[in-house]
C-alpha cells in the first residue's frame, strides 16, 4: 500500500505530516511524499521516498529572511490582532494559490504515476487541496493548526471565534475585519473555482474554499480540551490524532546545557520563524526572566545576539535551536501559540506561557487559557515586573500532566486507505 503525502516546503508543516507518514511506515506501507527541495533532506532522513513537487514561490527552512510582505506583517502585529488579521486577510486575497493550474496538473501526474492508496494533505496548503480534489480521487487532510483552521457553523476562516480574555476585539473593530474576510472569502474561492473549472471542467464549483476537506480529517490537538460546542459540527469522519511530535536527538552541547548542576528551573523561549523579527518583544522576555532569576534557553532568529548582551551565566540563545529536544528538560515555555510548539508542550507536560499574535494563535491561547493549562499574555502590553512574576508563579505550581500521543498503531490505522 503506498501513502502519498504532499507537504509544503516548510519545516513547520511537514514536522506534523511527517509523524503520520512515519506511523503509515511503520504498519509496512510505502510512502512518498511530495514537496519541495528545502525538506528533501528530512524526507530522506527518515527513509521515505522524496518527489519534488513546488507549491509556491517561497519557502522556510527556519530562519525567515525579511521581504516587504513579513515587514508588513511585523508592522501589522505591533498595531494589534485585527490588524493582523486584517493583513493576512488581504494577502490571503492573492496569495494563497500559486499557479494553482499548473500545481494541479503536477499533481495529477504524481497521482496517476503512484496510484496511491490514500493521500495525506495539508490543509492550508490549499493548492494541495485543489490539486487533489480535482483528481476526483479520495483524500485525508490534515488539520496541522488549531481545529478552527477548518472553520465549521458560521465561523470564518482566519478569525478566531473565541479570543484570549486579555485581548477581545471591540465590536465594532470586529465586524468591520468580518466583512473584509467575507469579501476575500468570495474572492479566493472564485479564484478556486475558476481554477477547478480549467483543471476539470465537469466538477461543480465549491461554495467555500476554506472548508474543502478530504473524507477523513486528522486534527493534530487533542480532543479533551477542545471546545465542546464545536464538536457537533465536525466532519462525520474525523479523529484527534494530537500531538502530534516530531522525534529530535540532541548533540552533545544541548544535552550538556539540559545536564548542568543549576538548580534554576528551566525555560524555553521562542516566538516562531517570522515573529522572531519582534526583537522588542524577545527583550522584554528577556529582562523579565533575568528578573525571574531562571535558566533560559532562547531562539533568537535573525536578531543579533549583542543586543541581548549581558547574557546571564548558563542562558543559551542561539538563531534556532533544537526545541523538542530541548523542551523534554524544561519547566516552561514562552512562545506565540503556534500549534506545533502547544502540542508538544502539551505532550511532555511543560507549563506554557502563550504571546499570541496572528492566525490561530489567538484560538489556541483561549482554549488552552480556558483549560486551565497555560497562562495568556497580550505581546504588546507586557510589563516586565507582571512577567517576571508570573513566571514564577506559574514555576511554583505542579506540573501539567502530560497529554499522551496516540500510538503509532492507532495513527496508522487513521488512514483509511481504499
Amino acid at each position: 500500500m503506498t501513502l502519498l503525502v504532499i507537504s509544503p516546503d516548510f519545516i513547520s508543516h511537514y514536522s506534523p505530516l511527517a509523524v503520520v507518514a512515519r506511523a503509515a511506515k511503520k504498519a509496512g506501507r510505502r510512502v512518498v511524499v511530495a514537496t519541495g527541495i528545502n525538506m528533501a533532506p528530512h524526507v530522506k532522513a527518515e527513509g521515505f521516498e522524496w518527489q519534488m513537487l513546488q507549491l509556491s514561490q517561497s519557502a522556510n527552512s527556519g530562519i525567515a529572511v525579511q521581504n516587504p510582505a513579513i515587514l508588513r506583517f511585523l508592522n501589522a502585529t505591533r498595531e494589534g490582532p485585527i490588524a493582523t488579521i486584517r493583513c493576512q486577510a488581504l494577502d490571503r486575497e492573492k496569495d494563497l494559490l500559486w499557479q494553482p493550474v499548473e500545481v494541479a496538473k503536477n499533481i495529477a501526474k504524481l497521482c496517476k504515476q503512484l496510484d496511491p492508496d490514500d493521500i495525506l494533505v495539508d490543509h492550508i496548503s490549499f493548492g494541495s487541496t485543489l490539486g487533489v480534489y480535482a483528481t476526483g480521487r479520495s483524500f485525508t487532510t490534515l488539520i496541522p493548526g488549531h481545529p478552527s483552521q477548518l472553520p465549521v457553523s458560521n465561523e470564518r476562516y482566519g478569525i478566531p471565534a473565541v479570543w484570549p480574555k486579555c485581548m477581545q476585539p471591540k465590536a465594532a473593530d470586529l465586524a468591520r475585519q468580518e466583512d473584509v474576510t467575507d469579501r476575500v472569502t468570495a474572492k479566493f474561492t472564485e479564484r478556486w473555482n475558476t481554477a477547478l473549472q480549467e483543471i476539470s471542467p465537469t466538477m461543480a464549483p465549491v461554495k467555500d474554499a476554506f472548508r474543502v476537506h478530504g473524507n477523513q480529517v486528522l486534527y493534530n490537538s487533542p480532543k479533551h480540551y477542545h471546545d465542546i460546542d464545536r464538536l457537533k459540527h465536525l466532519p462525520q469522519k474525523h479523529e484527534f490524532v494530537g500531538p502530534l511530535i516530531r522525534e529530535e536527538v540532541l548533540t552533545q552541547a544541548y544535552q550538556t546545557w539540559l545536564n548542568t548542576d543549576d538548580s534554576r528551573p528551566k525555560v524555553y523561549v521562542a516566538l516562531g520563524t517570522f515573529l522572531s523579527y519582534r526583537d522588542d518583544v524577545l527583550g522584554l522576555l528577556a529582562r523579565a526572566l533575568k528578573q525571574a532569576d531562571v535558566c533560559v534557553a532562547m531562539a533568537i532568529g535573525a536578531n543579533t545576539l549583542s543586543a541581548f548582551e549581558p547574557i546571564p551565566k548558563g542562558w543559551l540563545i542561539e538563531p534556532t535551536l533544537p526545541q523538542v529536544g530541548l523542551l523534554r528538560g524544561c519547566d516552561l515555555i514562552i512562545h506565540h501559540g503556534g500549534n506545533n510548539s502547544v502540542q508538544e508542550a502539551l505532550g511532555m507536560g511543560v507549563h506554557q506561557i502563550i504571546l499570541p499574535f496572528s492566525t490561530d494563535q489567538f484560538a489556541n491561547g483561549a482554549d488552552l487559557e480556558r483549560s486551565k493549562l497555560a497562562s495568556v499574555v497580550s505581546p504588546n502590553d507586557m510589563c516586565i515586573s507582571s512577567l517576571s512574576k508570573l513566571i514564577k508563579t506559574i514555576l511554583d505550581s505542579p506540573k501539567p500532566q502530560k497529554v499522551m500521543p496516540v500510538s503509532s498503531k492507532v495513527l496508522a490505522n487513521a488512514l483509511p486507505g481504499r
